[in-house]
């Protein structure tokens, strides 16, 4: 019996070094949200200096990995390759994150190749649009002059 308690303390020791030398897992909640992103880039309107290529990634991450970013004095802009399927349906996808993650957003364009909403009022308006880019590219520009 004395070697069987040894055996489990010496298995308990080895599993607690091993847990703390393991990298950590990466837990769902650890993943960028899209909602956040897109957020922070309508937030930044309408000059989007504050804004670097990382900020919008996390609003491509569901649909590709490959998103490029970039901001200019009047708009943001991200291309990316869909992952999986057609850029339509991913597209479907992108609206569907926009309408969700910005409830006030009114959404006045619905197409196959075109997503239109646009925040604010007239001539204060921050303006969003997902489009396909290609057979199988999506693109998603945020512009305003809040």
């Amino acid at each position: 019996m004395f070697s069987s308690t040894r055996t489990i303390a010496r298995l308990a020791l080895v599993t607690a070094v091993g847990a703390a030398l393991a990298p950590a897992a990466a837990l769902a909640d650890d993943t960028p949200s899209p909602c956040d992103a897109l957020k922070r880039i309508v937030a930044a309107a309408p000059g989007f200096s504050a804004l670097t290529p990382e900020d919008g990634r996390a609003a491509a991450l569901p649909y590709g990995d490959d998103a490029a970013c970039s901001a200019t004095h009047g708009s943001y802009q991200c291309t990316w390759t869909s992952r999986g399927g057609s850029s339509a349906d991913a597209l479907q996808g992108v609206a569907a994150d926009i309408a969700s993650c910005l409830p006030d957003a009114t959404h006045d364009q619905n197409s196959p190749s075109r997503q239109h909403f646009y925040l604010g009022a007239r001539g204060q308006r921050t303006q969003i649009v997902a489009a396909t880019a290609g057979a199988n590219k999506l693109k998603l520009v945020v512009s305003g002059n809040k």
